[in-house]
């Protein structure tokens, strides 16, 4: 299905970004990544990513104005405008969504896989949500899949993978260091508010496991005294919660957060939370930068999303 250039041979194995908190955020990165690494003849786009990931939010990234059928809240649940394809139809769209979970609850693997087949084969463009889901029935690989976990990752495979289940294994593993990351953010800044006066501006930026919050100047800030404040609210394990549109709850308080998904269910959840004990001055931007960072190191296994099943061959 290699619909770019005859005979071209693919070197990208993979490319790995940080997925950042926050929808304006996600969109910047999507939207390079959809100029880097989408071309017009990519029909069958698989998307990766478990619930809470920032799936949707990375879609319409990626393909601005595409409807989406669904979602992780089940909000929206319009039919899938796939269903209604017919080649016939010369004012039928492009590009269509299929969220493969959602419709397993109403319709068979095969019949799914007929309507992706069907559109792809008329030259139409599927975005396949949980292709993880659908990919052994459907035959073959997309031809570009994102995955999202802590980092979006991207792959253009050919016929030895990366395979959907690869990624998913990595994908699944990182989510929990992201959604960490983005509470233990979140509650920095709410005591960062209450606590000090300062109020950081949106350009936040991410670092390994963890998070960046940038200050024009240094801080008056005792950084151990801020460790020992967020820490308190993490052991006291209070809800962390959904409280309108842009908006969450940590224990009673409430704050903006333009990513409410993207969280753990309570501050316990947090491990091993700290901050780096000295601000980090960028000599480029002048920014001083507060570093918090959750979680401990582990070993992914990046090195599997390109396995490949060996064929045992009988002497």
């Amino acid at each position: 299905m290699n619909t770019r250039f005859p005979g071209q041979n693919e070197t990208l194995i993979y490319a790995a970004y940080y997925a950042p908190r926050g929808r304006q955020r996600l969109y910047r990165v999507a939207a390079q990544l959809s100029q880097r690494y989408l071309s017009p003849g990519d029909l069958l786009i698989g998307i990766i990513g478990a619930e809470g990931s920032g799936k949707s939010t990375l879609i319409r990234g990626l393909f601005p104005g595409l409807e989406l059928t669904n979602d992780d809240d089940g909000v929206n649940v319009t039919p899938a405008p796939l269903h209604s394809f017919s080649p016939e139809d010369h004012f039928s769209g492009h590009t269509f969504h299929i969220d493969i979970r959602y419709e397993l609850a109403f319709k068979q693997k095969h019949q799914l896989v007929s309507l992706i087949k069907q559109a792809v084969a008329h030259g139409r463009r599927v975005v396949v949500e949980h292709f993880d889901l659908i990919y052994d029935a459907l035959g073959y690989n997309a031809q570009v899949i994102f995955g999202i976990g802590e980092e979006i990752i991207v792959v253009r495979p050919s016929v030895f993978g990366p395979f959907p289940a690869n990624i998913k294994s990595v994908v699944d593993k990182t989510i929990k260091f992201r959604l960490m990351a983005h509470s233990g953010e979140d509650i920095t800044s709410m005591i960062l508010a209450r606590d000090y006066g300062y109020r950081p501006s949106a350009a936040h930026s991410d670092v390994k496991h963890g998070f960046v919050i940038g200050f024009p100047e240094t801080p008056d800030i005792n950084l151990d005294e801020l460790e020992a404040k967020i820490k308190a609210v993490i052991a006291q394990d209070v809800p962390i919660c959904i409280a309108g549109e842009d908006r969450i709850r940590i224990g009673d308080q409430t704050i903006d957060c333009t990513g409410t998904r993207t969280h753990v269910k309570s501050s316990g959840q947090i491990e091993n939370f700290r901050l780096l004990k000295d601000y980090r001055h960028n000599l480029i931007t002048g920014e001083y930068m507060l570093v918090g960072i959750v979680g401990r190191k582990e070993i992914i296994g990046f090195e599997s999303i390109n396995e490949f099943k060996e064929f045992n061959q009988q002497e």
